[in-house]
């Protein structure tokens, strides 16, 4: 049996740990040394691996749309069998080098059969060939032009580098007259201290470490992180008013996981609505693992929960 590291040894549950053990399978032993192109095979393989499949329920349309940099990638999931009250606008993780449509596919489908909103998926363009503020441009035009079509509510979403981008588009959009509904973000980077915090009490957790995000964070700058520019990272801002209504979730043996409470509590400052969920027992990257492990399922319902209070205009909490 592979070592398991305290706290994690009693922390995580068996479950969790067999999708940690199937995760790392696909990653060499050198793995360290592989440059972003390994870096995006291993991860290709490894989305592949735990996809799912879309539901018999979901339509699927691919298509492009003008961006700052030239035609942005998107794929649109609609429900079959209702026309849909809210939309949920997504950016996939993946640290802003990795990922792209297929890596969240299944993600995408089940997000669009489970709550009956369309769900539009973003294909941003990807460092270190595009540095910042590339990502959070194309976000940005992203949002701004199918927000304006869609005719009903659109909600921001994304995971871990795409929550980041959630967040950063919900700030540059709060004045416009074309706003989001909500945002929900899963485990996302907002740009808390590094060396405080979960950075540091979970800075070798399972399948996120601390010096993993710092090298994200370094690729996608160019080497010398912009942490003061609020498009960079959340945190920065000065002014949070304004803001959407707010659902954060995060797992609680993350490095990441000490970003949220803290961005929650500035938007409530700033009078806004916002709410932090630390999943116990879970890990950075655990939508792949909705099938497999309770608590993760639990988290996928919660995040069910929330996007349809959002699209409903609802705050439950």
């Amino acid at each position: 049996m592979p070592v398991r590291p305290a706290p994690y040894d009693t922390l995580l549950d068996d479950e969790t740990w067999a999708f940690i053990d199937k995760s790392a399978a696909f990653y060499p032993e050198d793995a360290g040394n592989l440059d972003h192109h390994g870096k995006r095979d291993v991860y290709d393989a490894l989305c592949s691996a735990f996809d799912t499949g879309r539901p018999a329920g979901v339509t699927v349309r691919d298509f492009s749309i003008s961006g700052p940099g030239g035609p942005i990638p998107v794929r649109e999931y609609l429900p079959r069998a209702r026309e849909p009250e809210a939309s949920i606008l997504y950016l996939h993780g993946g640290g802003f080098i990795l990922g792209g449509l297929e890596s969240h596919d299944s993600i995408c489908a089940e997000f669009c059969d489970r709550t009956g909103y369309r769900v539009t998926a973003v294909d941003y363009r990807l460092a270190p060939e595009h540095l910042h503020p590339a990502q959070f441009d194309d976000a940005l035009a992203a949002f701004r032009l199918l927000a304006a079509e869609a005719g009903h509510p659109v909600i921001l979403s994304g995971d871990s580098a795409g929550g980041n981008l959630a967040a950063t588009v919900s700030w540059a959009t709060r004045g416009d007259d074309v706003r989001p509904a909500g945002q929900l973000l899963i485990y996302p980077l907002l740009g808390a201290d590094t060396d405080k915090g979960s950075f540091v009490t979970h800075a070798k957790a399972p399948m996120l470490t601390t010096a993993d995000v710092l090298y994200y964070d370094s690729l996608r700058s160019g080497g010398v992180s912009p942490n003061e520019d609020p498009a960079f990272s959340p945190l920065a801002a000065d002014d949070f008013s304004g803001m959407p209504p707010t659902i954060v979730i995060t797992g609680e043996c993350d490095p990441l996981s000490g970003d949220a409470p803290e961005y929650c509590k500035r938007l409530i400052g700033a009078g806004g609505k916002a709410v932090c969920f630390e999943e116990k027992g879970l890990i950075h990257g655990y939508l792949r693992a909705r099938h497999s492990v309770t608590r993760a399922r639990d988290s996928f319902t919660r995040m069910i929960s929330g996007f349809t209070a959002l699209g409903a205009g609802k705050w439950p909490y």
